[in-house]
């Protein structure tokens, strides 16, 4: 059964510099939609380990902790690419002069 595993600690930095490339990417060319398609892509993993945790065969029972850690991980980056998503969207908007999807995070922008 293949698993792909975030929690090897070299595909967990491979990830996260490519999440982090993809946002910088997407706030230097104002496009909400490149946070868009990573946040899709962590939710599609997420789906992928969550059923494999649920369709486990006996035999693999070893590998439960693995894809407990792999959905936790998701989590993460689900949390980590929701608030890139925001973020560049409130950029996007500010440059076509047009209401954001969302407007309640502005004390958090005023910050960053």
């Amino acid at each position: 059964m293949f698993i792909f595993d975030i929690s090897n600690i070299l595909n967990l930095l491979l990830m996260l510099a490519a999440t982090i490339l993809l946002i910088f990417l997407a706030q230097e060319l104002k496009k909400s939609y490149i946070t868009g398609i990573v946040l899709f892509a962590y939710l599609i993993i997420l789906v992928i380990h969550a059923a494999q945790l649920i369709t486990l065969p006996q035999e693999y029972r070893d590998m439960l902790p693995v894809l407990g850690r792999c959905v936790a991980i998701d989590f993460v980056f689900i949390f980590i690419s929701f608030f890139a998503y925001l973020w560049v969207d409130d950029i996007e908007a500010k440059k076509m002069e047009k209401k954001s999807i969302d407007n309640s995070l502005d004390w958090l922008w005023k910050n960053v």
